[in-house]
């Protein structure tokens, strides 16, 4: 009795870091036991019985820093992400922007193209116009004297033949009274076998000779016979104007 209480107040009085150095030399003595047990072949045999488990401690740092990849991985990924849908809507308004501006450049040089035929037509209308207005009016002659006269009278003027329409008028109201169809038998070119015919009494080869083109060639047609007899005294006599009696 006196023994144990002694070792129980000896025990209480022991400090608590004698008590861990206590322990830490059963733990060494064990662990020298255990050794011994080790077979002299040296083949190490383990007891499991004296394999303890010992826990896995992870510290905080270790997780925080698993954390962090983690979360970086998927920043990344985000980022990428979002890199390839920022990519893919700039090439889609790219396009988009192509599409339009090729949409207007067809509408512009479709209007341009209409507004050139316009253009085109609008001028053509002009150019019409103005022929239109500048093409000469047939004119149109009685068919009579004062008809023939007027009209051998144009074709004179086109051609350079002098005379006027009183000079024409009284050398054929001398000759034929105004009959295109007149014939002279009994002068001396009717005895020599060319008898003087027509408006203003032309011989066959006075006609001929001074027949103005663009006219009749038969001898008894009105504005001919005129011109042709025009033509002939313009020569002679410088215009039939100065023709007073027969030529």
């Amino acid at each position: 009795m006196l023994k144990n209480t002694n070792i129980r107040r000896l025990s209480r009085s022991l400090t608590r870091h004698q008590k861990v150095a206590m322990a830490g030399v059963a733990t060494l003595g064990a662990a020298a036991l255990a050794f011994s047990a080790v077979p002299s072949n040296a083949e190490t045999t383990t007891n499991e019985a004296t394999v303890s488990t010992a826990k896995v401690e992870y510290g905080s740092n270790q997780i925080k820093d698993v954390k962090a990849s983690v979360t970086d991985q998927l920043a990344g990924a985000s980022l990428k992400a979002e890199a390839i849908k920022a990519k893919a809507e700039a090439k889609a308004k790219q396009q988009a922007a192509a599409a339009a501006a090729a949409k207007k450049a067809a509408a512009e040089a479709a209007a341009k193209k209409q507004a050139e035929a316009a253009r085109q037509a609008k001028e053509a209308a002009s150019r019409a116009a103005q022929r239109a207005a500048i093409k000469p009016v047939a004119k149109t002659y009685a068919n009579n004297l004062d008809g023939w006269i007027r009209n051998a009278l144009d074709i004179m003027q086109s051609k350079g033949i002098p005379g006027s329409y009183n000079g024409l008028y009284r050398n054929i109201m001398r000759e034929s009274s105004g009959n295109p169809n007149a014939i002279n038998d009994w002068d001396i070119n009717a005895i020599n076998g060319i008898p003087s015919k027509g408006l203003l009494q032309v011989i066959p080869p006075t006609f001929s000779a001074y027949h103005v083109a663009g006219t009749s060639w038969n001898i008894y047609d009105p504005v001919a016979n005129i011109t042709a007899a025009a033509n002939y005294a313009a020569d002679k006599y410088g215009s039939i104007d100065n023709v007073n009696s027969a030529y």
